[in-house]
């Protein structure tokens, strides 16, 4: 997947991605919950086992959930409506509500560094700029 945005919040998290290799028939908002729960629940069996009870629950097709039911998955067919989720995005943290930081690019677990200064420190992202 190519990452071109994002920011981690105290209870939820933005991404703005695209699926390079579709995995199978499922939509790609689905694979990526379904690997990410994957691996996020081995991490903490491994690393915070104590955690991993906050996520259990009683449904008979699973044991854990860690991702909300219902997420929200918007097809960024423009550019325009990318580059406006994407500014929404980076202006979350900043909001009177979180106050997380001073300036967008001041909040560490989100992309708005690297649009605002080229660094990229989780070597992950991709300008969208450069692909679109």
């Amino acid at each position: 997947m190519e990452v071109y945005g994002f920011v981690i919040m105290p209870n939820h998290i933005h991404l703005i991605l695209k699926i390079l290799k579709p995995n199978g028939k499922e939509k790609p908002s689905s694979s990526f919950l379904k690997d990410t729960s994957h691996e996020l629940r081995k991490d903490l069996i491994i690393n915070n086992p104590n955690i991993l009870r906050l996520f259990e629950v009683s449904e008979s097709d699973r044991k854990y959930r860690i991702w909300q039911r219902d997420s929200l998955a918007i097809n960024m067919f423009d550019i325009n409506i990318l580059e406006q989720k994407l500014n929404y995005i980076h202006y979350n943290p900043f909001q009177e509500r979180w106050r997380l930081a001073q300036n967008t690019e001041d909040y560490r677990w989100s992309s708005a560094r690297f649009y605002k200064t080229g660094i990229d420190d989780f070597n992950i992202l991709t300008d969208y700029r450069d692909v679109f």
